[in-house]
């Protein structure tokens, strides 16, 4: 595998990965070794700057992946209570992690978040028009997306940087803690808005593919289309567990037991359809890659 980068030689490709233990660190991981990249997994902390230098200097990668950071858990609520270690690894962390990798001549794909946006008059629900690339985020009312649209407005500039937006993430994991269906039947009550997905077994690869094409800037890599709360659970509900029920709340019902309030968007992407024009829509990826399969192990 090599990378071509303009006015000099093709490069054999090394990625250096951070989120080992993470959801989509894992998965890179395994992608990679499917496709027969040489990639290593960095063992430095981002809030630690040497402890990057040194992973650099032993891997000289060609290209890095950041899946790593703090996530919320049990969800974005957390970040709420726990500002500093937020700001330690979430901001000043990436933004060393972006440092790092330009003085090392390395592009850096970042796995950011496109809980950035919020319907509004020029979005509105149900009208197909969503939130570009060039859009400012209109989301800041919880720390997690304030320092996400932080963190992406300073990172952009940096030249050799990719920034990849993830909205909602589902794999065909349907248990794994991080996944939006698991997250979604743990709940008695929803509210149904429709929102953009960004479904992992599909998204991935083409994660590596950017990789290899050296595409910077920002990126919303969603699939195309939006698919509510409820048509979601109606899937899980006809492909794995026939007897699962829920109920639906409004989102002002939602607010008053959250810690901060949510954000619902429809993101465009037209341009990453334009690079991937094999890139299937929210329901079409849905029923290939997690339900479909999942169907299967059911029945068993």
């Amino acid at each position: 595998m090599e990378s071509q980068t303009n006015g000099s030689a093709p490069k054999p490709l090394k990625f250096l990965i951070y989120g080992r233990t993470g959801w989509i660190g894992g998965m890179l991981g395994k992608v990679c070794q499917s496709q027969g990249i040489d990639f290593h997994y960095g063992s430095g902390r981002l809030e630690n700057r040497a402890s990057l230098e040194a992973d650099f200097a032993a891997v000289k990668p060609t290209h890095v992946f950041n899946a790593a950071g703090l996530s919320g858990r049990p969800n974005a609520d957390w970040f709420e209570s726990h500002k500093l270690e937020t700001i330690r690894t979430n901001v000043v962390g990436i933004l060393q992690l972006a440092d790092v990798s330009r003085e090392n001549g390395s592009l850096l794909i970042h796995f950011g978040s496109a809980c950035l946006f919020n319907y509004d008059a020029d979005h509105p629900v149900g009208s197909g028009i969503g939130f570009t690339e060039e859009d400012t985020p209109n989301f800041c009312r919880s720390f997690y997306a304030k320092t996400r649209a932080l963190v992406e407005e300073l990172m952009v500039n940096y030249e050799n940087l990719c920034i990849l937006r993830v909205r909602m993430p589902i794999s065909s994991d349907l248990y794994n803690p991080r996944n939006l269906v698991f997250k979604l039947t743990q709940y008695k009550k929803l509210i149904n808005v429709p929102n953009s997905i960004s479904v992992l077994d599909e998204l991935i690869p083409i994660t590596i593919e950017v990789a290899k094409k050296n595409l910077t800037g920002i990126w919303n890599l969603t699939n195309p289309g939006v698919i509510s709360h409820n048509e979601l659970l109606e899937m899980y509900r006809d492909y794995v567990d026939p007897k699962f029920k829920w109920e639906n709340f409004t989102i002002e019902e939602q607010d008053k037991i959250l810690a901060a309030p949510r954000c619902n968007n429809e993101m465009d992407v037209t341009k990453l359809k334009k690079e991937f024009p094999h890139l299937l829509s929210a329901k079409e990826s849905l029923i290939k890659y997690v339900f479909e399969p999942n169907k299967k192990i059911a029945a068993a």
